[in-house]
């Protein structure tokens, strides 16, 4: 998906209190020569889905089909992933100007012995949703459900069935991809199709009944395309929907859009310029609001995208507080995770192999925060280290024809390793990379501390650690070191959690 947004300063920063989680980091083996980390599921609030009242606030995340956890139930180290998507010469070399399509992959599993492994590992992703706070996914709805042409057609329907089983209040929201197949569809043939996923009773509804119905880039069609849309729904289907467009600008379409949308949303950007705390990102929920919509406000990490040879500076993990703030201090109605699982846009939250579960733990208080609508207490110390595998400038030694750039108007890049800590007390932070070392002396609270990665030859190891009183309380260090001469170029944050000593 692309993302078209307004370019602002970023304005302020976050430092409040919030609730933290505890996640287990353990080491899952080798893939392709890369350190892979795992992770238990996050310690995380029931799932409200159950009261799904008119001021219920709902976390949903965004599923791209075409990524489940494994694609042909092989060995990690010869998987599809593996030998196709993160090798550069994979696919029979279609990517390998930029490297291979893939920089990061879900974190890999056994080979399974169930006679419907698919199933049975979408079941698993609802469950690591369910236990980081989500209430849902967005589906993205790629192409028809009998497409027999493309192996994840039928995913969308599997992952209906996955939610009911696991929990019926884990609900999925129905989101055409209006960007491809189904934006070449008429009315007629997308009411069938959308009828056919909305018989599953995970498909997400309102207390009142109607169907939601979310499009992503809906301003692919006309207002009163959509309003048809809506008729035929209900004279042909007997389906009343509740239509909630995302946009990739949302000011443009606005006022065409509110009368005919219950919600309304826009995809967002990816770094703290496009996502500033004040200004127009409030602007522009309470402008939705005053048009009688409710607002599903995106959340992002990062955003990378080899193939297209551009990313964005998500300043460690100041893009991530940033669009958890906007959507607390705006009084945003839902959020949406942008996205669980795109691998080939680097905008992951799922469990993976180079930020494990740390992103849903990170994301778990925020999340609790924007449900209950206070900061949460913090119950136990908590430490997130973040950094890059190279320096931003650093030239892969694969022979790459297509590097990123910087997207135009972003956060200008930075190299930086980031601790992010949650304390219950103050103490004092040091993050060391390589022989650079930064020391904070932090409050209680949410705090930052951060160190520039230096340059060189050699690789260099990367770590933190939480103290007090002399005693070091958690320790976080990074499996990935930055590396002086990187295979290919990978502008993705790794993270990982700190562990007591």
């Amino acid at each position: 998906m692309a993302d078209s947004v307004r370019r602002h300063v970023l304005a302020a920063s976050l430092g409040r209190r919030v609730r933290s989680t505890v996640i287990a980091f353990c080491s899952a083996g080798a893939v392709v020569g890369l350190l892979v980390a795992c992770t238990a599921a996050p310690t995380a609030p029931a799932n409200p889905l159950g009261d799904q009242g008119p001021d219920a606030k709902l976390v949903f995340a965004h599923y791209f089909p075409p990524y489940p956890i494994s694609i042909d139930n092989l060995p990690a180290e010869r998987d599809y992933y593996s030998t196709e998507y993160l090798n550069p010469g994979g696919s029979g070399g279609a990517n390998a100007a930029y490297g291979g399509l893939l920089r990061d992959r879900p974190v890999p599993r056994p080979v399974s012995d169930h006679a419907d492994w698919r199933s049975a590992d979408l079941e698993t992703e609802v469950r690591q949703a369910i236990a980081a706070g989500i209430d849902g996914f967005t589906v993205n709805l790629l192409t028809s459900a009998a497409d027999g042409g493309l192996w994840h057609a039928d995913v969308p329907t599997r992952l209906l069935r996955a939610a009911h089983a696991v929990d019926p209040k884990f609900k999925i929201m129905l989101m055409p991809d209006m960007s491809g197949t189904p934006g070449t569809w008429s009315v007629a043939q997308l009411a069938a199709e959308l009828a056919g996923w909305a018989a599953e009773p995970a498909a997400y509804r309102l207390s009142t009944g109607p169907l939601v119905v979310s499009p992503y880039m809906a301003e692919k069609r006309p207002a009163a395309w959509w309003s048809e849309l809506v008729a035929v729904m209900s004279s042909a289907h007997g389906i009343e929907v509740a239509l909630a467009p995302v946009f990739t600008v949302y000011d443009t379409y606005a006022a065409d859009y509110a009368p005919i949308s219950y919600a309304m949303s826009i995809w967002g950007g990816r770094n703290p310029a496009f996502n500033p705390v004040s200004g127009f990102p409030l602007d522009t929920i309470a402008d939705a609001h005053s048009r009688g919509a409710r607002w599903m406000q995106p959340v992002s990490m990062q955003d990378y995208r080899p193939r297209n040879g551009i990313f964005d500076e998500a300043g460690n993990t100041e893009n991530l507080r940033n669009t958890w703030t906007i959507a607390i201090a705006g009084g945003a109605d839902w959020v949406q995770l942008v996205t669980w699982n795109d691998h080939s846009e680097g905008t992951s939250f799922a469990p993976s192999m180079y930020h494990g579960g740390a992103l849903l733990g990170l994301s778990s208080y925020f999340l609790r925060w924007f449900k209950s609508g206070r900061p949460p207490a913090i119950e136990r110390d908590e430490l997130y280290l973040t950094h890059r595998q190279q320096l931003v400038a650093t030239r892969p030694t694969y022979p790459q024809t297509v590097l990123m750039t910087l997207r135009p108007g972003s956060t200008p890049a930075r190299d930086e390793a980031e601790a992010l800590v949650l304390l219950r007390e103050p103490g004092t932070v040091a993050v060391r990379a390589g022989s650079q070392v930064a020391r904070c002396t932090l409050p209680a609270g949410l705090g930052i501390c951060a160190v520039s990665l230096p340059g060189g030859e050699s690789d260099v190891t990367v770590s933190a650690y939480l103290e007090r009183a002399g005693d070091v309380v958690l320790v976080a260090s990074s499996p990935w070191p930055v590396r002086a001469h990187p295979p290919v170029q990978d502008l993705q944050y790794t993270a990982t959690m700190g562990v007591a000593p």
